[in-house]
């Protein structure tokens, strides 16, 4: 018999969860004990678990996104844009959904399920019926009527997509998003030098420059009483970059890289950028078995442009991964044309979505979809 159990805490969870044979760090209970200590203020996460009479088979995290104007739309220069934004998700989008994933992480950061014990079919079921129950909960416990359900970043390749039937009848449909960059690590690259030298003319001139806007740059790992020194600091970089993203979904806990690197320890890196002491920027990683995982930056906007710090972080985050022979570095979504550059390449993202209330149609919401995360036209670079 399969049932589902849904916590709403980490130390809730049964010792089973952590001995299943999934290897993703961001279903892990360290990544989602510092999740849940330093979510952002508009997303609770809960943490199902499915059951095959007594014996955990599946496990699902889901997200509630209370969808705040101020935390979708920044300090966007665009009025106009903004205006119509604002009147498109007031109507259509605003209040509460529910997101089977990590909102906060590009990539399929939010299932997994022992194909030996249970078939897909049935673990997406449970999922469903999960989500019913939550829905009805949110309801009864804030008055909050859950607007949109989604299951977040799948892969073209995702063996998701086979269950069309179960997605028809769930009336949710395929929509494709931003793609994930992902940088692979080739094995003649021993070295990060071998990468280098593996440019092409024009590239390598590229890199050099960049590298010599650095020369007045101290990089350097921080440790977990330097991560909470610095908190302030790193947080302020991190609003200088995700406020002129225009249109975002929440803002970080002040406390998130802290928590992080408190729970994941040495399989969560925080690099910053100092000038005469002070920190100017920063970059993180996560260590996910054979993948490196580019997480959270910030760095001075005035400064940017004289040391191409975005660019030299890039750079930066693909010398780790050959240096301790990652099989890829994953980029995530947003700026492919320069992550591009450098050796990244574009791998295609679907949701799956739908509006509860049947008055609005999916056509309607597509455009939401589109609005909020634009799969733009963009140039791929090609420096080898």
């Amino acid at each position: 018999m399969i049932h589902f159990k849904l916590y709403s805490s980490v130390t809730e969870l049964p010792e089973a969860w952590d001995q299943l044979s999934v290897t993703d760090a961001f279903l892990k209970t360290p990544f989602l004990k510092a999740l849940e200590n330093s979510s952002p203020s508009n997303i609770s996460t809960y943490f199902l678990g499915v059951f095959s009479l007594d014996t955990l088979v599946g496990i699902a995290v889901i997200q509630r996104v209370e969808m705040y104007l101020d935390d979708v739309f920044r300090k966007t220069s665009n009025q106009f844009f903004k205006r119509c934004g604002k009147i498109l998700i007031s109507k259509i989008v605003k209040g509460n959904a529910l997101i089977v994933g990590n909102l906060m992480h590009t990539g399929q950061h939010g299932l997994f399920f022992d194909s030996n014990k249970i078939d897909q079919h049935e673990f997406l079921k449970a999922v469903c019926h999960c989500l019913e129950a939550l829905s009805k909960t949110v309801k009864e416990a804030y008055g909050k009527k859950i607007r949109i359900i989604g299951f977040k970043d799948y892969f073209e390749n995702d063996p998701i997509h086979i269950n069309k039937p179960f997605f028809k009848t769930e009336k949710l449909y395929k929509a494709k998003v931003q793609p994930n960059m992902i940088f692979h690590v080739k094995n003649e690259w021993k070295t990060p030098e071998d990468y280098f030298s593996a440019f092409n003319k024009k590239y390598r001139r590229r890199y050099k420059t960049a590298r010599k806007k650095i020369t007045s740059i101290q990089c350097k790992e921080l440790c977990l009483d330097e991560v909470s020194a610095l908190s302030k600091q790193i947080y302020q970089l991190y609003e200088n970059v995700s406020d002129n993203a225009g249109v975002n979904s929440f803002k970080l806990n002040e406390h998130h890289f802290h928590s992080l690197k408190q729970q994941l320890k040495d399989n969560f890196k925080l690099f910053g950028y100092f000038i005469n002491g002070e920190i100017i920027g920063f970059y993180t990683l996560i260590l996910n078995g054979k993948a490196l995982e580019t997480y959270f930056l910030g760095y001075k906007q005035d400064l940017q442009h004289k040391h191409q710090i975005y660019l030299n972080m890039l750079f930066d985050m693909a010398s780790f991964g050959i240096k301790y022979q990652f099989k890829k570095v994953i980029f995530a979504r947003t700026a492919m044309e320069i992550k591009s550059s450098i050796g990244a390449k574009p791998h295609d993202m679907f949701i799956y979505l739908k509006h509860t209330n049947n008055v609005i149609a999916n056509t309607v919401l597509k455009l939401v979809v589109k609005y909020a995360n634009p799969v733009r036209e963009w140039d791929e670079r090609h420096p080898f």
